[in-house]
């Protein structure tokens, strides 16, 4: 059992850090070993974009009560963890990070049951796994269906032939990896990303066995409210 969040506010310059952590306290209860954040900006250059990470053992407030201003971002996902599977060190504090096919950054509730499987196959295929979470192995199903998809389109379409890696990612990209990774993998679970020059993702197993919620927040100008 753990807890996930995830955040983008569209106006590019607030700070979401602030409400990533108030959002992690008010899910505490569903994880208190260990907690993370990790933030972009979405108005910066995508050449000049950094990941920003604040990860440890402990509750919420020892994480980020002193570290705050290291999450200068509007986008943002966090975790709180309760260990079911894997070490309870801090090389297992989610979210976890690969640099391929892009930056990604990935927190996930639930459990994997062919973990063992999908393991092999990604050792297989040279990929590195640095901890025995079955996140990790997620994140990395993940990032190998990424690469596939953004590979298959630039093949098969006129419009993307010969054109690199470097090219902001386009979305049915994005939902065709999701749908592969779906394909994949076995259990209940639901993720949140951070995706390099996109913004967040958010998905669940097909069985919807650990759910998730989307929310929307409207703000109105004052001027907007009419007295009649």
């Amino acid at each position: 059992m753990c807890g996930v969040l995830a955040l983008l506010f569209g106006d590019g310059d607030s700070d979401c850090c602030g409400e990533l952590v108030d959002g992690l306290t008010t899910l505490q209860h569903r994880g208190q070993d260990a907690a993370g954040i990790v933030v972009a900006s979405t108005k910066s250059e995508w050449e000049e974009v950094n990941f920003r990470f604040v990860r440890s053992v402990g509750l919420v407030r020892d994480v980020f009560g002193p570290r705050l201003d290291a999450l200068a971002g509007n986008v943002g996902i966090g975790h709180v963890r309760y260990p079911t599977t894997g070490e309870g060190t801090l090389t297992e504090v989610q979210p976890f990070y690969v640099n391929y096919p892009c930056g990604l950054s990935l927190a996930h509730n639930g459990n994997l049951t062919n973990a063992e499987q999908l393991r092999a196959e990604l050792v297989s295929s040279h990929r590195h796994l640095n901890t025995t979470s079955d996140s990790e192995i997620l994140l990395n199903v993940f990032a190998e269906e990424l690469t596939d998809a953004l590979r298959a389109r630039r093949v098969g379409s006129t419009e993307a032939a010969g054109a690199p890696f470097s090219d902001p990612l386009d979305e049915d990209s994005v939902f065709q990896a999701v749908s592969n990774t779906m394909k994949r993998c076995r259990g209940g679970y639901a993720v949140v990303a951070l995706i390099h020059n996109v913004g967040v993702l958010a998905f669940r197993d097909p069985w919807g066995i650990r759910p998730i919620v989307f929310g929307k927040r409207t703000y109105y100008d004052d001027d907007d409210d009419d007295d009649d």
